[in-house]
């Protein structure tokens, strides 16, 4: 049997998953997709899980498609009808950034190398992007002739104002972590060597967390930036009603009232 191209391990409350074409740089295919949205079901629905990391095996987190794969490659054939890039969209990338980003549990990326393309977009689809210092985002879409994907276009604006998203996404140059940490594209920047002890440091904090409220959060985030501040304001009333009432709150204020660390279990 062929080895699986998503590995999957568990320590504690914390659930990692790898990319798992390190010859390919850990590009996608429609199979590798297929592994992906299956891990991430799985992690989804095992309420063992409190929180998910997402890195690449060997030397790379993701290189985006591999521009092999039979669904995109174009046809050399004179008249041969075009590749539906966009159905490849809708088919498989969007049903994965709609399943990152819905999460019930936090998610972190740990970047191990180049991030091009949609595996750029794919890290910073995650909750927090750590990286190693030797690792680097490209939006390499325009170098042949596409516009950003993955969740790109919303994703960027969003977390480095519109000047620099546009700079990013037009160049498509390389951007080193350390630069991307110093814009906000990304949580964290360390040393190559530390990645895999801050990557896991992170997500067990994560996961000791009230995960309820932590996915809470990243949803309110996200939806204000659509937001009137009244609207945002009765959004926070809304979501403060519903934590306030969950088993989370009341162990937090107990612990708190105590002193002594809160053992949080809701989901």
């Amino acid at each position: 049997m062929s080895e699986p191209l998503v590995l999957t391990s568990n320590a504690g409350a914390v659930h990692t998953l790898s990319l798992n074409r390190p010859a390919a740089l850990n590009s996608f295919t429609t199979e590798l997709h297929a592994e992906l949205m299956a891990a991430l079901e799985s992690a989804a629905g095992d309420d063992s899980v409190r929180c998910v990391v997402l890195t690449g095996a060997g030397r790379a987190f993701c290189a985006g498609q591999d521009l092999a794969d039979p669904a995109v490659a174009p046809d050399p054939t004179p008249g041969a009808a075009p590749k539906d890039l966009g159905r490849m969209i809708s088919t498989y990338y969007a049903p994965l950034v709609a399943r990152l980003r819905s999460m019930p549990v936090p998610v972190v990326a740990a970047v191990n190398g180049v991030a091009a393309g949609a595996g750029a977009n794919l890290a910073l689809c995650c909750d927090l992007v750590v990286a190693g210092r030797s690792a680097s985002f490209i939006q390499a879409f325009t170098k042949i002739g596409l516009v950003p994907d993955t969740g790109g276009t919303w994703l960027l604006p969003r977390l480095v104002g519109s000047a620099r998203a546009l700079g990013i996404a037009l160049l498509g140059d390389k951007l080193p972590a350390e630069e991307a940490a110093r814009i906000g594209l990304i949580w964290q920047c360390v040393d190559d060597a530390a990645l895999p002890d801050a990557a896991a440091a992170l997500a067990s904090k994560l996961a000791a967390m009230p995960t309820r409220a932590l996915v809470a959060t990243r949803q309110a985030l996200a939806a204000a930036q659509d937001m009137s501040l009244d609207d945002a304001l009765a959004e926070e009333a809304r979501l403060q009603r519903e934590m306030g009432n969950a088993n989370d709150y009341r162990e937090g204020v107990e612990a708190f009232r105590a002193k002594r660390a809160p053992v949080f279990k809701d989901r």
